[in-house]
């Protein structure tokens, strides 16, 4: 079964690259914003900013702090999907229909955050060059001079 090339993204990290399935059986709007984000190149050079240890990276901002997005908010479309080891899955505020441009990809199972977060992607390929993501410090995961997404593709634009 050959990949869904629309629907694959490529994330290169300074480790390599990292294949991720997009899911729009799970989330259509998220997976339809975060392509049309993609083919913006508008993740080209951003920061991960929040990383934990045995949890998860968070990226997507654009001003590098966990305040930013691209300014279009999305209806949340949580799903049955588990967070577990390459989950790709929005970052959203308090309201459960504050997810933008902020996603984070889980190093391990986040079962506590099922039916609360809407995941788009699992990791298909490249988890190891995830594991070696820059971590952060102390409890909120803060990254002193971070790792940063080089380029992210739809796989259908690069192939």
């Amino acid at each position: 079964m050959s990949a869904d090339l629309e629907n694959t993204l490529y994330l290169e990290l300074k480790d390599g690259r990292v294949t991720i399935a997009l899911r729009p059986d799970l989330a259509p709007k998220h997976v339809e914003r975060i392509k049309e984000l993609v083919r913006q190149n508008f993740y080209d050079g951003l920061k991960f900013h929040r990383v934990i240890e045995g949890f998860m990276a968070q990226t997507g901002d654009p001003k590098g702090n966990g305040t930013g997005g691209s300014g279009e908010n999305l209806k949340a479309e949580f799903n049955d999907e588990p967070h577990v080891r390459g989950t790709c899955s929005m970052a959203r505020a308090s309201s459960p229909h504050s997810a933008d441009s902020q996603f984070f990809i889980c190093f391990a199972d986040a079962r506590f955050l099922d039916k609360q977060y809407t995941v788009w992607g699992q990791v298909t390929d490249g988890m190891e060059h995830v594991d070696k993501i820059k971590r952060g410090a102390g409890g909120n995961g803060e990254v002193k001079d971070p790792d940063k997404i080089i380029t992210m593709r739809v796989a259908a634009d690069v192939e």
